[in-house]
C-alpha cells in the first residue's frame, strides 16, 4: 500500500512539473508577437481619438494579426465582444433548434434562418475588421468595407423577422406593401454611405462624413424597428404581459450596444416564432416568403458590389501614392 501511494505521489509530482512548464511550451509554440506601439508609430489612418498607445504595428504577416486575438491592444475589447456575441448567438439558436425541432425546409422557418445568418455575418465581419485592419492601409479599407456590408445584411435580416414574426396587424395592414423593398434599399444605402464616407474623407473628419454615415443608417434603423416600436407601444398601452415584448423593448433601449441588442433581439424573435405561428400562416403564402427572402441575397450582392467598387478605387489611389 505504501509503495502504491509513493508511486502515485511521484506521478502527481511529474504532472505538476509538466503543468508548470505549460506556459513556456505554449509561448515557444506560438509566433513571437511584436509589442504594441504608440500612435506616432502608425499612419494617421489608424489613429483613434484619445487613444495614444496600444496600436499594432503595420506590415507584419497575416498570422501575427490573427494571433493578436490573444494580445492586449487597442482593439482587443471590440474583437472579443463580437466574438463572444457570435458564439452566444450560435449556442442560443442551437439550443432552440434542439428544443423545438426546427423544420429546416419549412417556409415558416426561412426568415428566422436568414436572420441568424445575418447576425453571425455582421458579428464575424466586424470581428475581422477590428482584428485584421492594422496590416496595411488597403487592409484597413477592405475590412471596414466588409464590416459595412455585414451591417447592411444584418439590417435587412432584422427587417425580415420583424415583418414576418413581430409586426402587429394594424401596422401590417398599412405598411406590408412597401416595407421590405424600402428596408432593402435603406440597407444598401447604409452600406454605400458608410463605404463612401470611408473612401472620401480624411482626418480631421468634416461633418459631412458623419452625415453620410449616420443619416442612411438612422433611416434604416427607424424603418426596420417600426414594427417592433408599434407593437411595444400598443402592448404597454393595453397592459399586455407578452414576454417577447419585454425583449423587444430591451432591443430598442440597447441599440447603442449592438452585441447586447442582438442577443435581446434574438430572444424576442424566437419567442415570436413560437408564439405567433397562426398569425404568420394567415398572412403569408410560401411564395411570398420565398420572394421576400430571395431579396436578401439580392441586397448582399448589391452591397458587396458597392464595397468592391470603392475598394478598387482605394487600391488605385494607394498605388498612385506609393509610385
Amino acid at each position: 500500500m505504501t509503495t502504491a501511494i509513493l508511486e502515485r505521489l511521484s506521478t502527481l509530482s511529474v504532472s505538476g512539473q509538466h503543468l508548470r512548464r505549460l506556459p513556456k511550451i505554449l509561448e515557444d509554440g506560438l509566433p513571437k508577437m511584436p509589442g504594441t506601439v504608440p500612435e506616432t508609430d502608425v499612419p494617421q489612418l489608424f489613429r483613434e481619438p484619445y487613444i495614444h498607445a496600444g496600436y499594432r504595428p503595420t506590415g507584419h504577416e497575416w498570422r501575427y494579426y490573427f494571433f493578436s486575438l490573444f494580445q492586449k491592444h487597442n482593439e482587443v475589447v471590440n474583437v472579443w465582444t463580437h466574438l463572444l456575441a457570435a458564439l452566444a448567438v450560435l449556442l442560443r439558436f442551437w439550443a432552440f433548434v434542439e428544443a423545438e425541432g426546427l423544420p429546416w425546409t419549412s417556409a415558416h422557418a426561412l426568415p428566422l434562418l436568414l436572420y441568424v445568418l445575418s447576425s453571425i455575418t455582421y458579428l464575424t465581419f466586424s470581428l475581422l475588421a477590428h482584428l485584421l485592419q492594422s496590416k496595411s492601409e488597403l487592409s484597413h479599407y477592405t475590412f471596414y468595407f466588409v464590416d459595412y456590408v455585414g451591417v447592411s445584411v444584418y439590417q435587412y435580416g432584422s427587417a425580415l423577422v420583424h415583418f414576418f414574426y413581430t409586426s402587429d396587424q394594424a401596422w401590417y395592414e398599412h405598411f406590408w406593401l412597401f416595407f421590405l423593398p424600402a428596408a432593402a434599399f435603406c440597407g444598401w444605402l447604409s452600406c454605400a454611405g458608410c463605404c463612401y464616407a470611408k473612401y472620401r474623407y480624411r482626418r480631421p473628419y468634416p461633418v459631412m462624413r458623419k452625415i453620410c454615415q449616420v443619416v442612411p443608417a438612422g433611416l434604416a434603423f427607424i424603418l426596420d424597428i417600426s414594427p417592433v416600436a408599434h407593437r411595444v407601444v400598443l402592448c404597454h398601452l393595453s397592459g399586455c404581459q407578452e414576454q417577447a415584448v419585454w425583449y423587444h423593448s430591451l432591443q430598442i433601449i440597447f441599440h447603442a450596444f449592438l452585441s447586447v441588442c442582438t442577443l435581446s433581439q434574438l430572444e424576442a424573435i424566437l419567442l415570436d416564432y413560437k408564439g405567433r405561428q397562426e398569425v404568420f400562416l394567415q398572412r403569408h403564402s410560401p411564395l411570398s416568403i420565398y420572394m421576400a427572402c430571395l431579396s436578401f441575397f439580392f441586397l448582399v450582392t448589391c452591397s458587396a458590389a458597392t464595397a468592391a467598387f470603392l475598394r478598387q478605387k482605394i487600391k488605385a489611389r494607394l498605388t498612385k501614392k506609393d509610385s
